[in-house]
């Protein structure tokens, strides 16, 4: 008796914030990624973002997405922008300018390379939310960030 190979589905999806994908458990991520620098993140009195953000809580190893078969099914999570302003909607990784820490209880360094290689920049704990400290990514790593890792 033949049997028939099931070919396999995918599926993906794009996300804001790996808090999102079902099989990473947290509740809510803690270090934004912004698609401008800090100069060009708010409108002219600052009271608003006028770019786009991406939000991660934990360690990331890529920041193109994460992917994970369920039985004969694929499901890709690919990280992107939100669709606030500037960077709309723009895959996340090598696309970032600017960070800002708002975890109450971590720090984080945001890697050149996925898999937590290369230059890295640190950045400090700063929560609760609304004291968190907006921060130019230092040159090597504007545009040119792949994962971040709790420090």
């Amino acid at each position: 008796m033949l049997a028939a190979a099931v070919p396999a589905q995918a599926a993906e999806y794009k996300v804001t914030d790996n808090c999102d994908v079902p099989w990473i458990n947290c509740t809510e991520g803690d270090i934004f990624l912004f698609y401008n620098s800090k100069a060009y993140s708010y409108n002219a009195d600052g009271s608003r973002y006028v770019t786009s953000w991406s939000i991660f809580y934990g360690n990331v190893s890529d920041y193109w997405g994460t992917s994970r078969y369920q039985g004969s099914s694929l499901s890709t999570y690919r990280y992107v922008f939100n669709g606030n302003g500037s960077g709309s909607w723009q895959y996340m990784k090598n696309n970032a300018a600017s960070v800002m820490n708002c975890a109450p209880a971590d720090n984080y360094r945001v890697y050149y390379n996925s898999g937590y290689g290369g230059t890295s920049q640190y950045f400090g704990k700063n929560g609760p939310y609304g004291d968190c400290d907006h921060t130019d990514l230092i040159s090597a790593l504007k545009n040119n960030n792949a994962s971040q890792h709790f420090a």
